[in-house]
């Protein structure tokens, strides 16, 4: 290749991409990929020896919650996003139950007039879908910084719970991007209250029990069909939500979690209630379906529903106890490890985290590794063994349930746009965030 002046040149990575696993130089100017292979000739403002690297596309993260607008004393979007970096992410999208709740056109350029700049990732922020403003989900779902719409079907904040057919149905008849659900069903929910055990953190999976996913997945299918809507199914917990939702992959992505592939209800006795979460930790047989769902291609992505509250508010004795835990810094160490352990190859991860997104929600430029895309690059050492501690959290929260885990393989690395956010464990660019676009909203 002739001779060409660059920012960056990253030199003598493993390039992981839709063509394969190669070593190979990467090109960045100005924000973009400019050209990929051998750059030995080419110069740049800045050369990156990657030598023992593997280079990914950008991870993106599509389900967190950052609280901000609302209780910032867990999180805010500049402290989740950092978190995020951190961890080698390079975007995320937001979910809708912060305070106010993320309803309105106003509501959403809020959130972004708050994002832009400030935070350290680039960021889309899902519209709630409620029963107010079903009418207008067209045109919510197409707004600037949109990630589509997200319908919560079990309980959640205010109005931003839909838990009858009808409200389902209205939302769906007017929505045209891919819509998103928390699929657990509040009646069930309700009658079911009683089983939960004061003090005792195990006992949220027997009142969330499987049929009180199953019941509302099943719903929700069926409307779907009958609106000829595409439905996102967030945080898949049980094996049989698996099996159902193998038979409608025409309608129906899945997102799995993390914490659902690497934690058990086993962890409750150590864990309580920081592994407290909604859907809940299951037992290990749920745990090898979701595994045995993502080695066969039904699982379409991993979120990490990052959900951060303080220690002192998850430290109240169940069910007084909040739901959530953080997940954003630790996806990418936690499924390294996977990875190393033989459990899925670096490619699928790839396809869960980066061509997977891209594809479901139409992400403009991002995904993949190509000349003319964002350069947003995730680089991973697959062979660093680390220790996961509450000291490199970075979260507002600051603390992990992994604290104290051994993992194999690491984040680097992390750039959004061109710019090199993170190296080694230090944020080192300003926050440059911008928001996702999507081809579908263009």
């Amino acid at each position: 290749m002739t001779a060409k002046n660059f920012d960056f040149i990253l030199r003598g990575g493993l390039v992981v991409n839709h063509d394969g696993v190669g070593p190979r130089d990467i090109g960045i100017r100005a924000e973009t990929i400019a050209a990929i292979g051998d750059l030995s000739l080419a110069s740049a403002g800045t050369t990156i020896d990657c030598d023992g690297l593997h280079i990914l596309p950008g991870v993106i993260d599509t389900q967190v919650h950052f609280r901000e607008p609302g209780p910032t004393h867990k999180e805010d979007l500049e402290t989740g996003s950092r978190a995020a970096v951190l961890g080698g992410v390079v975007g995320v999208f937001e979910m809708p139950n912060t305070n106010p709740l993320t309803t309105t056109p106003e509501a959403l350029a809020d959130k972004v007039a708050r994002a832009t700049g400030r935070m350290h990732c680039d960021f889309a922020f899902y519209v709630g879908g409620t029963h107010e403003n079903a009418k207008d989900i067209a045109e919510l779902e197409r707004l600037p910084g949109a990630a589509g719409i997200k319908v919560f079907m079990g309980s959640s904040t205010g109005s931003l719970l839909v838990a009858d057919d009808a409200g389902v149905t209205e939302i769906l008849r007017h929505a045209r991007r891919r819509a998103a659900f928390h699929s657990e069903d509040e009646f069930r929910l309700i009658e079911r209250m009683g089983e939960r055990v004061p003090g005792d953190p195990a006992s949220h999976p027997v009142w969330r029990d499987v049929e009180t996913a199953m019941a509302c997945t099943r719903r929700l299918i069926a409307i779907a069909r009958a609106q000829r809507a595409r439905i996102h199914v967030l945080h898949v917990s049980t094996g049989e939500e698996i099996e159902l939702l193998s038979r409608h992959k025409d309608i129906a992505s899945v997102e799995v979690t993390p914490h659902h592939l690497t934690l058990s209800a086993d962890d409750y006795a150590t864990l309580g209630t920081k592994i407290q979460m909604n859907p809940p930790v299951r037992d290990k047989s749920h745990r090898e379906i979701l595994w045995r769902g993502l080695d066969q291609g039904v699982v379409d992505v991993i979120g990490s529903d990052h959900a951060p509250h303080t220690l002192e508010e998850k430290a109240r004795a169940y069910p007084d106890s909040p739901s959530g835990m953080t997940g954003a810094q630790t996806l990418v160490p936690i499924m390294l490890d996977h990875v190393a352990a033989g459990r899925l190859t670096l490619q699928r991860f790839v396809d869960l985290t980066s061509a997977g997104p891209a594809r479901l929600f139409q992400i403009a430029r991002k995904g993949r590794i190509a000349v003319g895309f964002d350069a947003d690059l995730t680089i991973v050492d697959l062979k660093r063994r680390e220790t996961i501690r509450n000291s490199w959290i970075a979260s507002r929260c600051g603390w992990t349930p992994y604290h104290g885990k051994q993992v194999t393989g690491w984040p680097v690395g992390t750039f959004v746009r061109g710019a090199r956010v993170m190296w080694e464990g230090e944020v080192l660019a300003p926050s440059t965030g911008q928001p996702i676009r999507f081809l579908e909203a263009l």
